[in-house]
């Protein structure tokens, strides 16, 4: 193949290498009105009144919007429609918006919000899920506090915990985080000249936000264009609307240009974060290491609003099991409302959080069996024909076994050379594993894609993409599957992208979904583009169809090369004959629905697999946690571009440092940077990317996607590698200094002499 598998540079880096990208922030428009919000300072309270006339007195405010003003359904949420545009009876977190100030500047804006007047009466305010799913609880919304509860049940479990040799039961738990994007949410708009609502925001699924969009001023869609611009950074943070609702009430209202820019302040207190979880887990083996059984309660603290709170619990659910073939598993998750922020969807939908539970329970269970670790996970190893929790039967493409065999010769010479000694005093080395298999796609639910390509009147081929690249890279991936399949280069082609007026819709840049399905969804448009020219050349050179190939932006005989003929001859021949060389191609991949009383379906067409090796050295005296190196395995089904696999997985790599070392955002005390520790470049060990090509037989040329798994099992091998060096295990992420110093005691370290971990 002559595109696929070859690292080509990324498209559109060099416009943002240059400075030349537009994002959210940067309006091309001239005096765009100057959008701001009134947020809620309390918790949980009811709205008496809103008096705004104080506030409109202001010379600069041109206008300010409330509950009442909305046109349409004043709810949003993409799977659960639970939460308000604007507040209109009662507020359930701080930060929750409750006016929309339109000003001539700044300063105008920002002292309109100041002086508009809101009357609260207090509610009794839930911070805990424990508290909100107590009988006597107040409701924060009508129907009580419990969004939603998974349940994935298989085979007999309580049989199986009386036969197993060793039964390991422990409580983890995992704080909200933050998604830390370099660029706050962000968009301008203004009205077309034919009447349309148009936006320009950062967003991670335009076509959703147009949807939403409409329905709030209860327009028709086509009354409202959304378009993705460049994007500094999404995780989950940018699926929900942030700034494009508030933007179309105002262009609705007032006509003119507006624009708004959250402050990093707005981001830290409103926007939606990963959520926190308590993981209860239970898990049972025989003495040779193979598990027997699962079982597993997760609550998950979905905050004010459900977001993705159920998609969120969900895969928590069928994750739970890790990567490992179980018979006997029995799961509940709750997702819950609180009066916390907004919790939604960040990188893994859960699943990074119960892979340190289930990781954490393997290496237990290892050192309890006198087992290796990677022995242990290689025993229980899911494969083609393994059976899930779910009932679902794996095919091919199951890449766990090759990923711990890629990490293998690295783990087995660090634990003879990295656990010899340390490099100083008061030093403990350690050494740890972490596995994980990640679901591509949505779960269980419909989930499409449609791409359009077009060869034009030029003999350019144009792609019609809706899929948002916010520095993932699916634009190039997509582009090098239309080139392999055109025979054409990359730079001959057009590609436009997430722009509701001129793509179809693609769906959400979220769940490692684009490569897959946009991919699949691409390659069948590009097929049918590719017949119908070898028809049309077939017809005009007198040769049959099968002796043509397409090449280097021509078709061409395979017998005589020098017969050809251009993309351009054939585009001016199709449009003499009338015949349309536009199409669509659509992919939605094969799932079923999950039984609400077992879980039993087949949640996802395909499947990542991956093995992380940690190494670090813990400062006994500080608790201070160096990670020197992460040996990074991971199945991809086909790397379309390698260099861009190997970006993911450093930034997956550097997400998961954070998650395990520093990152905790805590509601009323996490307002900005100063309060919340991301990891900088002296904080990014060496890494070894290692790209595992078990191939997809329904993927785009094999191919599967790496986005979500590059952070996954990053944490579980740091926290892992942590107990090794100190014979002491953390449950709590993240393993702060204090943590770490507390395990360290527990162990009774540090101790005289040269440290070291003990084994």
């Amino acid at each position: 193949m002559e595109w696929i598998g070859r690292s080509i540079p990324r498209i559109g880096a060099q416009t943002r290498a240059r400075g030349k990208a537009l994002f959210g922030g940067d309006v091309p428009l001239e005096g765009p009105l100057i959008l701001k919000l009134l947020r809620s300072p309390r918790p949980h309270a009811r709205i008496l009144s809103i008096n705004t006339e104080r506030a409109m007195k202001n010379d600069g405010v041109e206008a300010i919007f409330t509950a009442k003003d909305i046109p349409g359904r004043n709810l949003i949420g993409l799977i659960t429609k639970d939460q308000p545009l604007l507040a209109h009876d009662k507020v359930r977190f701080v930060g929750e918006p409750v006016a929309l100030v339109a000003a001539r500047d700044e300063e105008s804006a920002i002292r309109g919000v100041e002086e508009v007047e809101v009357v609260y009466e207090d509610l009794p305010a839930i911070f805990t899920p424990d508290e909100a799913l107590d009988p006597g609880a107040v409701p924060i919304h009508e129907k009580g506090n419990l969004l939603h509860r998974r349940v994935v049940v298989k085979g007999d479990v309580e049989d199986a915990l009386s036969r197993a040799h060793l039964v390991v039961e422990r409580t983890y738990s995992t704080p909200f985080l933050e998604h830390a994007c370099l660029e706050p949410d962000a968009g301008w708009g203004y009205v077309d000249k034919d009447g349309t609502l148009v936006i320009v925001a950062s967003t991670q699924n335009p076509h959703y936000d147009q949807r939403e969009v409409a329905e709030l001023l209860g327009v028709e869609k086509e009354r409202v264009r959304v378009i993705q611009a460049a994007t500094g950074g999404g995780f989950g943070s940018k699926l929900d609307l942030t700034v494009q609702g508030f933007i179309g009430l105002a262009l609705y209202h007032l006509r003119r240009p507006v624009k708004l820019t959250l402050s990093r302040e707005e981001v830290f207190l409103a926007t939606p974060k990963r959520h926190a979880m308590k993981i209860w887990m239970r898990t049972a083996a025989r003495r040779d290491g193979r598990l027997l059984a699962l079982e597993a309660k997760i609550i998950c603290d979905t905050g004010a609003y459900s977001s993705y709170g159920v998609a969120v619990a969900t895969r928590a659910a069928v994750h739970a099991t890790g990567p490992y073939e179980i018979e006997n598993v029995r799961v509940e998750s709750l997702a819950v409302y609180t009066n916390n922020p907004i919790a939604g969807a960040m990188r893994g939908f859960g699943v990074p959080q119960v892979a340190f539970a289930h990781e954490s329970q393997m290496d237990i269970l290892a050192e309890s069996l006198g087992i290796d670790p990677l022995e242990i996970r290689r025993i229980n190893a899911m494969r083609p024909e393994s059976v899930t929790a779910t009932g679902q039967v794996l095919g091919e493409s199951v890449g766990l076994l090759e990923a711990l065999d890629a990490v293998e010769p690295h783990y087995r010479e660090a634990m003879e050379e990295w656990k010899k000694g340390p490099r100083r005093p008061y030093t403990a080395r350690g050494v740890g594993l972490g596995a994980m298999w990640y679901g591509i796609g949505n779960t269980g639910v419909r989930n499409p894609s449609t791409v359009k390509v077009q060869l034009d009147e030029r003999g350019r081929v144009v792609l019609y993409i809706g899929a948002a690249d916010m520095g993932q890279g699916s634009t190039t991936v997509l582009v090098q599957m239309a080139s392999e399949t055109l025979g054409i280069s990359p730079e001959e082609m057009e590609v436009v992208i997430a722009d509701t007026g001129l793509t179809p819709d693609a769906g959400a840049s979220s769940a490692s979904r684009q490569t897959y399905i946009s991919g699949n969804a691409l390659v069948r448009a590009c097929r049918k583009l590719s017949e119908t020219l070898l028809e049309e050349a077939s017809r005009l050179m007198g040769l049959p169809r099968g002796e043509l190939v397409l090449r280097g932006g021509n078709v061409v005989s395979k017998e005589k090369p020098e017969r050809r003929v251009s993309l351009a001859e054939l585009a001016a021949l199709a449009k003499e004959r009338g015949v349309s060389l536009e199409f669509e191609g659509h992919f939605d991949p094969e799932t079923t629905p999950l039984d609400p009383s077992t879980g039993q379906g087949i949640p996802y067409a395909t499947y990542s697999f991956a093995c992380q090796m940690a190494q670090v050295e813990v400062d006994l005296l500080t608790g201070q946690v160096e990670v020197r190196r992460i040996v990074a395995a991971h199945d991809v089904g086909k790397a379309i571009n390698p260099k861009g696999v190997v970006g993911q997985i450093r930034g997956g790599v550097a997400m998961g440092v954070g998650f395990a070392l520093m990152e905790e955002f805590l509601p009323g005390s996490t307002r900005s940077f100063k309060d919340y520790h991301i990891p900088t470049a002296a904080d990014m060990p060496e890494v070894i990317p290692i790209i595992v090509e078990s191939s997809e037989p329904t993927g785009p040329f094999g191919a599967k996607g790496v986005g979500e798994p590059a952070l996954i099992p990053t944490a579980p091998a740091i926290l892992n590698a942590i107990a090794d060096a100190l014979g002491e295990r953390i449950y709590a992420l993240p393993a702060t200094l204090e943590r770490v110093c507390e395990a360290s005691i527990r162990a009774g370290w540090p101790k005289m002499g040269k440290g070291g971990g003990p084994r």
